[in-house]
């Protein structure tokens, strides 16, 4: 084997020649917000919390009233909450350590997959199930939307469909800087008007209350049954991919130091896996309107959170105002989690198709791709089965989720089999690693089997508990069983500059890459063995010839 490229520090860039042809769209595209790479602390201009307000700004959507809504008026409300509480515990556990790996080494979550038991390649298949989780997502809340503009403006559902998927073109465009001011300056007005008619109902009919605590459902006799709970929480796990939107916002954390390290820790626990407290939070105050509405308006309406917070606005408020107020709620609320649906499904897709095809087509391909899946899902009417979607994607997402989070918890900290920074780099990972991909096509293939009843009726509302726990079972099996040999192709990059600093953050020392001629971050390049030089990660990407791509190692 040939001596391994070893650089200096810092790698000044040469003047000539140009860039490689073919390389400029891609380099313009993503230093925007550095899609598909890790993000640099020279562009991490934004403070923790202001980080965590735009994250938090993405979880507006008006599903959790329907989830809710469709959970209690089948089992009833102990069940819903029950249910809902469940999902909402298994959603924090498994998204904290997934968020802690964005925010402090400042990468997505597919690129935390690659290196947490998937492999370079291997992780395509969890990006494909995270980009479809954002376009059903959109479905659904463009849905909603067209149901507000139905009413509102008298639009055609079909009509409602198609310009709810246009408006958010514009403001995906634009990435994280445009996102961020949108979804700071929307949320006072959302939150105002989500919570306001929550408490004028409690506080000026407490018989609201009784009635919701008593509800019993349609499918129950209002006791207590563990399978309406598991199948509720197998519904609302279907929430569990939220976090890699998250960690989409997280991943621009400021370095963690110990002047900063409270509001550090704060603004990631919050947006991290605290988004689920919102989220449990909405859910259930989807019950509680959905059983206000049924006693005013009647079970067909109940579902719909546009009906929702008509019924809880018609209480407070003249006639006049009603239908605009509702309106406004569920369009700006449709805004702000669908630019991020669009958004994040937009890198998912182009991540995957990067690294198969090592071709970069533009981001906005894949935004129009994503859109169009969506609006394709409006149009079939998948809110009237709506339920049932998300109870069989629960069981792939649960799969995924938790395999990482093994993986992180589990394998790099206790068993310690698993690279403890992650890795994302061509040539640095192997292709497939068995450990992530074994358990999670074990654990979603088992649990779908299940889902359809294929292990009998009985076991069938099991499902998501058979997803998380195979996949927190397998994931450490495999580690020991393939002792942890298939994380690292090699255990250099052929760069003496370490990746971390002193205080244990990804390294704001500079290097220019050959290919590309910009400069790039420590952790986002790696030497090459034909050139004395560094190729950055997008570079490496899309090398057909695989000139850049370092050997493996013995």
């Amino acid at each position: 084997m040939s001596a391994e490229p070893r650089l200096a520090a810092v790698a000044e860039p040469e003047p000539a020649p140009q860039a490689v042809p073919g390389t400029d769209q891609a380099v313009r595209e993503t230093l925007e917000d550095y899609t598909l790479r890790f993000a640099p602390r020279s562009y991490r201009r934004w403070t923790p919390m202001v980080v965590a307000t735009t994250a938090l700004g993405g979880i507006a959507y008006m599903a959790d009233f329907s989830i809710g809504a469709g959970i209690g008026l089948a089992h009833g409300t102990g069940n819903a909450l029950l249910a809902i509480a469940v999902a909402a515990v298994v959603i924090f556990v498994t998204g904290f350590p997934l968020a802690y790996y964005g925010a402090r080494y400042n990468i997505d979550l597919d690129l935390i997959t690659r290196g947490s038991g998937f492999g370079y390649f291997g992780s395509v298949l969890t990006s494909v199930i995270f980009a479809s989780f954002t376009f059903i997502f959109f479905a659904l809340e463009g849905s909603i939307m067209a149901q507000g503009l139905k009413m509102g403006l008298q639009l055609p559902l079909w009509l409602g469909y198609l310009v709810s998927t246009l408006m958010v073109i514009p403001l995906v465009v634009y990435g994280m800087t445009a996102l961020s001011k949108l979804q700071v300056w929307t949320t006072p007005i959302w939150l105002l008007l989500m919570v306001g008619p929550l408490l004028y109902l409690v506080a000026t009919d407490p018989g609201t209350v009784d009635r919701f605590l008593a509800y019993a459902g349609t499918d129950g006799d209002g006791g207590i049954d563990t399978a309406s709970v598991l199948l509720g929480a197998g519904v609302c796990l279907s929430l569990i991919a939220q976090i890699g939107e998250q960690i989409d916002y997280l991943r621009f954390m400021p370095p963690k130091t110990e002047a900063n390290k409270r509001g550090w820790w704060a603004a990631v626990v919050m947006a991290g896996p605290g988004w689920v407290v919102l989220g449990a939070l909405k859910q259930a105050i989807g019950v509680f309107l959905a059983v206000y509405v049924i006693a005013e308006v009647g079970a067909s309406a109940a579902p719909e959170p546009i009906q929702q917070f008509k019924g809880a606005f018609d209480a407070m408020m003249p006639s006049w105002l009603v239908v605009p107020l509702a309106v406004v709620l569920v369009v700006i609320s449709q805004i702000k989690i669908n630019v991020t649906n669009a958004y994040s499904g937009s890198l998912a897709w182009t991540n995957s198709f990067t690294r198969v095809t090592r071709r970069y087509p533009g981001r906005m391909v894949f935004v129009l791709a994503n859109l169009g899946f969506a609006l394709a899902l409006m149009e079939a009417d998948m809110f009237s089965f709506l339920n049932s979607i998300l109870g069989f994607y629960s069981n792939c997402a649960i799969a995924w989720v938790v395999t990482v989070a093994t993986d992180i918890g589990i394998n790099k900290y206790v068993l310690k089999l698993s690279p403890h920074a992650p890795e994302f780099r061509r040539g640095m990972l192997y292709a497939v690693n068995p450990v992530g991909v074994v358990a999670f096509v074990a654990a979603s293939g088992l649990s779908i089997a299940m889902y359809f009843h294929v292990l009998g009726d009985t076991l069938q509302p099991y499902s998501p508990v058979a997803a998380a726990v195979i996949a927190f079972v397998v994931t450490p099996l495999m580690a020991v069983v393939t002792k942890g040999r298939y994380y690292l192709r090699r255990t250099g990059d052929g760069i003496a500059e370490p990746l971390l600093d002193e205080d244990g953050n990804p390294s704001a020392v500079t290097y220019a890459c050959h290919v590309c001629r910009q400069r790039f971050e420590r952790p986002d390049v790696a030497a090459c063995p034909t050139h004395d030089a560094v190729v950055c990660s997008l570079c490496l990407s899309t090398d057909k010839a695989g000139d850049h791509v370092l050997p493996a190692t013995v």
